[in-house]
């Protein structure tokens, strides 16, 4: 360990009109560590690395550079200290293409780019790092997970000395993440300072150095990772909230009747590839059914379809032996599929519209929340009001935008409105991807409490400790093929580790 901090925050103090994101937070940073951040969402963490990356200023508080003063009054300042984050929410322009975007992103962009010397620098990086992607795809061809890997290849190609990673293992297999672990374990052996923020104890407390807790706005807890357990951590993540150390794993009470069957589905990207190749298997009223791979290998194509967003190329989907096959998402809706999509803000919420008005997004035409074309503002009020209690969503006032709300907030109301429907099957694409132990655990648990009230649920993750927490079974993509379906209590990570490699089992 280093002698003397490398990067200082000394009382970091931010105010948002009332709401106090940060209150009097120090943090110190050492060059040749990792140091892992962790919090439930909108306990600061974000706003603190933004206030390092110049994007907010502080109303109070200082930061030391190698023992200097330093003022980050603007990103480009961050980004000339070799500052760099891969935010949640990414800062890509998504008509551009991969190359083009990680060429705005570096020092020094000459109006024409050249192509051949950027795509040799991404393709080196990639396979260096183990992050494929494609440099000539435009940026909204990309699934989530693939987007992610774009702005983590970003930092390395602009050799940031100070880098932060908002969850740089969601989207990789276990043995793929260990050797993100080995990439980033050797850039702080050579001198870089990498802040690390997960959600992922054990992860945590395996590959970091040293660990900071906000909880609140405030440091709630700071450790040498040696002195970590995940009773300590978890404990200073949620406080008094006991019943999160509670493993939520229960068995279903019984599988019911078939409702959904695909048979030798194929289903095109956006690229006019095939992304899932003759796809079949069945899907039960009362189970959780989980799809495991890393992102790219056909999820997103697959849940598009079966929401009724996107056509397949063959094949057929009934749903309680009614072919819906290529039909409107209106009818899927009237059939009983709902749909949480893997980008919240995107397609799953609008960010500039506030929270009643998301909240009747799906049923703004119907009684009693409209009538004669008038939206009924009493009734959208008690409908806002009964999720904000029954889901336990907090919120600065139900007429802010939904994009002030945190991660998991902003989760908890989409799960929200797909639920009020009364759903048969509900599509959950990484449902609590980027959240922290409590939002996690509250998506977790309502979504069981749907399977046991008969609801199917389609689960898709690349997180095989979600997927073994709360799936009765698991299908397993790679490279658009289902390699295989196993009932979750009759295999093992190690065995759905090699299945989401492409190795035979």
């Amino acid at each position: 360990m280093r002698e003397k901090p490398a990067l200082e925050m000394k009382g970091i103090t931010k105010r948002f009109g009332k709401t106090l994101a940060n209150d009097d937070v120090s943090l110190s940073l050492y060059r040749g560590e990792i140091h892992a951040l962790l919090g439930e969402n909108g306990a600061g963490k974000s706003t603190l690395m933004n206030i390092l990356l110049g994007v907010y200023k502080a109303n109070s508080g200082e930061i030391f550079l190698d023992g200097e003063r330093i003022v980050v009054r603007n990103p480009k300042d961050a980004a000339n200290l070799r500052f760099g984050m891969v935010h949640q929410h990414f800062e890509l322009i998504p008509t551009l293409s991969v190359a083009e975007n990680i060429s705005l992103s570096m020092d020094e962009s000459d109006f024409f780019i050249n192509e051949g010397k950027m795509n040799k620098q991404i393709r080196e990086i990639s396979e260096k790092f183990n992050l494929p992607v494609d440099a000539r795809a435009k940026v909204w061809q990309l699934s989530v997970g693939e987007q992610q890997r774009v702005e983590i290849i970003k930092l390395l190609c602009r050799d940031c000395q100070v880098m932060i990673l908002d969850e740089p293992s969601a989207v990789l297999t276990p043995q793929e993440a260990k050797e993100m672990f080995k990439t980033l374990r050797k850039m702080a052996d050579e001198g870089k300072i990498v802040i690390f923020i997960s959600h992922k104890m054990n992860e945590v407390m395996e590959n970091a150095d040293r660990i900071t807790v906000l909880r609140g706005g405030r440091v709630e807890d700071a450790m040498l990772a040696k002195d970590a357990t995940v009773a300590r951590l978890t404990r200073a993540v949620v406080g008094a909230r006991k019943e999160v150390l509670e493993p939520k794993r229960r068995e279903a009470v019984r599988r019911g009747d078939m409702l959904l069957e695909l048979t030798d589905v194929s289903i095109k990207n956006d690229k006019g590839l095939i992304a899932l190749g003759d796809a079949s298997f069945e899907l039960y009223e009362g189970e959780i059914f989980a799809i495991a791979g890393v992102a790219g290998n056909g999820q997103r194509e697959l849940a598009e379809a079966l929401a009724g967003l996107r056509k397949v190329t063959s094949g057929t989907i009934r749903m309680n032996g009614e072919d819906i096959t290529n039909t409107s998402a209106k009818k899927h809706i009237e059939a009983g599929i709902s749909f949480i999509p893997e980008d919240r803000l995107k397609m799953g919420l609008v960010p500039e519209m506030n929270l009643e008005e998301n909240a009747i997004l799906k049923e703004f035409r119907k009684l009693p929340y409209s009538k004669h074309g008038l939206i009924k503002r009493k009734a959208v009020r008690s409908l806002t009001e009964k999720f904000v209690e029954d889901f336990d969503i907090k919120h600065g006032g139900t007429d802010l935008p939904t994009s002030m709300m945190s991660g998991g907030n902003q989760q908890k109301l989409l799960v929200a409105r797909e639920i009020n429907v009364k759903p048969k099957l509900i599509i959950a694409a990484y449902p609590v991807r980027g959240l922290d132990i409590g939002a996690a655990e509250s998506i977790s648990n309502i979504l069981l409490d749907q399977r046991d009230q008969g609801v199917c649920v389609l689960f898709i993750s690349e997180d095989l400790d979600e997927i073994f927490e709360v799936s009765d079974r698991v299908a397993v993509l790679c490279e658009g093929r289902i390699m295989g379906i196993k009932r979750t209590s009759e295999t093992n990570f190690d065995e759905i580790g090699r299945l989401m490699s492409g190795e035979e089992v």
